[in-house]
């Protein structure tokens, strides 16, 4: 019998001792594998990946089929839940579960400025960073799945970028999937990054005339602290320059279902009376920068226009470029007349790298990966348009952060793909709708729905 309370051994002679503890009604075991850095070069240089096993605690001894999840991103660790948080209650009633930190992110080997420069300079870092692609994250899989299930096909969770990594699964290696569950995550299979942008800034205006409908009071608010960030240099505590087109970055909470409130209470108290006059406040400083940093995942900032990188056309600052043909977004322009502030969503500037502390080391990394012109393509429309494994997705309606049009063409182009397009949820319906949703997808894996 299997002491859960007590480090277990290694199941690869050599390997990290994996430790298991317990939460309320869940026993959790930390993993650790070895992966080539390239899955081209198999002798090559190797990084560590961590991965959380989760087993409801009166199954742990019971053997189960295995359900991998894929966070969001690109850049994110996986979720640290307590308990049976979100869907994970609903997976632990069928599956045994993993959750992955990709590489690059969470307690994987780290790719951060602090980091990055053992790989030399910034040419040596874009070319490790070309490696941390959804390509790379199924091999990745893949290998490690070898382990973990003993070799036996498993499910697989993917949200948003966790879902580009699981249509690139299922173009590369669906002999490893049983089923596939993707929510809020259907990429486009050919769009360059400037046809993904030109699609999303109309849906972020959408996004922000609904926040307005809402709390008509934050259309003066937010005109009044961009007012003052274009007439003041602030520095935010952590260093972060705060421009006005970073303030309108904070927009980006927008995507989820609860962050209108959320920026509306962010707003509410922006500005404090002191002996000098009128300041932003302290909390509201401390909120935004908080908001603001990609201390906590640079990879987000750095590959997040290359994971739709797939010909010899560079993604070039796309966001920056595109944003140019919505002039509706500049905040002097707009602060000129008396129109509404626009907010800005999931999108990614140069600026950004002048500004954060965490991503300014890294801004000629950056510079070098948005002019690179060799990415390999990521999807493999022939064998999408044969698959069979069961694969269902969510797509919410009017997304802020992947195309509704994309997604829907894809599942067409991927065959017995199921969608459940909704609008009763944001892009994170998944945490938002606790078990209903996964319930709704696997269901629709097994023609039960």
């Amino acid at each position: 019998m299997l002491n859960w309370d007590a480090a277990r051994k290694p199941s690869v002679p050599g390997a990290p001792l994996t430790v298991s503890y317990r939460q309320p009604g869940v026993v959790l075991t930390d993993r650790r594998f070895t992966v080539p850095l390239d899955h081209a070069d198999p002798a090559g240089e190797t990084i560590e990946l961590y991965a959380r096993e989760v087993v409801a605690g009166d199954k742990a001894h019971q053997e189960q089929p295995w359900l991998v999840y894929l966070q969001g991103g690109p850049g994110f660790g996986a979720n640290r839940f307590v308990g049976k948080g979100a869907w994970l209650g609903r997976a632990l009633k069928e599956f045994r579960v993993l959750l992955l930190d990709q590489r690059g992110t969470g307690h994987s080997t780290p790719a951060n400025r602090q980091t990055l420069p053992l790989r030399g300079g910034p040419a040596e870092q874009a070319d490790y960073l070309t490696h941390f692609r959804a390509d790379s994250i199924v091999r990745d899989c893949e290998l490690i799945r070898r382990e973990v299930t003993g070799g036996a096909p498993w499910t697989v969770l993917g949200q948003s970028f966790g879902g580009f990594c699981t249509v690139n699964y299922l173009s590369a290696a669906p002999e490893g999937l049983t089923a596939a569950v993707i929510t809020g995550g259907l990429p486009s299979l050919d769009a360059h990054a400037d046809d993904v942008y030109r699609a999303a800034f109309p849906r972020i205006e959408r996004k922000v005339a609904a926040h307005y409908a809402r709390y008509p009071q934050d259309v003066e608010r937010a005109r009044r602290i961009a007012d003052h960030l274009l007439a003041n240099d602030v520095v935010l505590p952590n260093g972060y320059r705060f421009t006005a087109e970073a303030f309108q970055s904070l927009g980006i909470v927008l995507g989820g279902g609860e962050g209108s409130h959320r920026l509306h209470y962010l707003l509410e108290h922006a500005f404090v009376r002191t002996p000098q006059g009128t300041a932003l406040s302290d909390a509201f400083q401390e909120e935004a920068q908080n908001l603001l940093s990609y201390a906590g995942h640079p990879l987000y900032a750095l590959v997040h226009e290359a994971i739709y990188g797939q010909d010899d056309r560079p993604t070039a600052w796309s966001a920056e470029r595109v944003r140019a043909e919505f002039p509706q977004f500049d905040a002097a322009k707009t602060l000129a007349g008396d129109g509404p502030l626009l907010f800005t969503g999931e999108t990614i500037h140069p600026w950004m790298f002048d500004c954060d502390p965490a991503l300014r080391p890294l801004r000629e990394t950056a510079e070098l990966l948005a002019a690179r012109t060799d990415w390999t393509p990521l999807y493999d429309p022939a064998r999408l348009a044969a698959n069979e494994v069961p694969v269902a997705a969510a797509v919410y309606h009017d997304d802020m952060y992947v195309d509704t049009a994309h997604s829907l063409a894809t599942a067409r182009a991927v065959r017995g793909l199921r969608t459940w397009v909704t609008d009763e949820f944001e892009h994170d319906g998944v945490r938002a709708g606790g078990p209903r949703v996964l319930d709704r997808l696997l269901a629709l894996t097994r023609d039960e729905a």
